[in-house]
Parts: C-alpha cells; sequence; structure tokens
C-alpha cells in the first residue's frame, strides 16, 4: 500500500514540475498589444474607470457562486451514503436540491436571468 502512494507522488510530481517546465520555456509567438493587455469584465481597461457596471456581469457572478455553492454542499454526499443514517442524508440532499430548483424556476419565472439590459 505505500509503495503504491509513493510512486502515486513520484509520477504526480514529476508530471507537474514537466508540465509547468513546458509552460514556463513555452514562447508566445505573436504577442501585440491587445493580446497583452489586461481584461477586466468586457471594460475597456485603458479608457475612463467612471462606467457605469452592467448588471450582466453581476447576474453570472451570482449565478456561478449559487450553483458553485450547491456542488460544494453536495460534494460529501457519495461519503455520506456510506453511513448508516443514509436515509437522513438523502432527504436533506434532496431538500437542498429542490430548494435551490424552486430558487431557480422562481428566478426565470420573474425574468431574473435575462440578459439584455
Amino acid at each position: 500500500m505505500i509503495n503504491h502512494l509513493i510512486v502515486t507522488i513520484i509520477i504526480n510530481t514529476t508530471l507537474s514540475t514537466i508540465i509547468v517546465l513546458i509552460a514556463f520555456w513555452l514562447p508566445q509567438l505573436y504577442l501585440y498589444l491587445e493580446k497583452s493587455s489586461p481584461y477586466e469584465c468586457g471594460f475597456d481597461p485603458l479608457g475612463s474607470a467612471r462606467l457605469p457596471f452592467s448588471m450582466k456581469f453581476f447576474l453570472v457572478a451570482i449565478t456561478f457562486l449559487l450553483f458553485d455553492l450547491e456542488i460544494a454542499l453536495l460534494l460529501p454526499l457519495p461519503w455520506a451514503i456510506q453511513l448508516p443514517t443514509t436515509k437522513s442524508m438523502l432527504i436533506l440532499s434532496y431538500c437542498l436540491i429542490l430548494l435551490l430548483t424552486a430558487g431557480l424556476t422562481y428566478e426565470w419565472t420573474q425574468k431574473g436571468l435575462e440578459w439584455t439590459e
């Protein structure tokens, strides 16, 4: 068992080192001003900083956080199924999924997910 762990660690370390070295030494052949300038959420980084903030970017961020939170809360579910109290864990996870689905449905019916302003 320890042998497999050591071999896995050595292989992972070797592969990650090779990938980092390739990415470090890989030249950027066509570097031009547009490509090397920073990208700030659809705004021109060299222009005025006093532009109104688009709600579209806020909506994308909130939607991402909502579904990221859902995944984080459901991540321990495969391990929890092996516990003796499987039924209560499944009921709680189904309640969480139903609550998030109901929230998404409500936002959808209220036109909260429209991408146009």
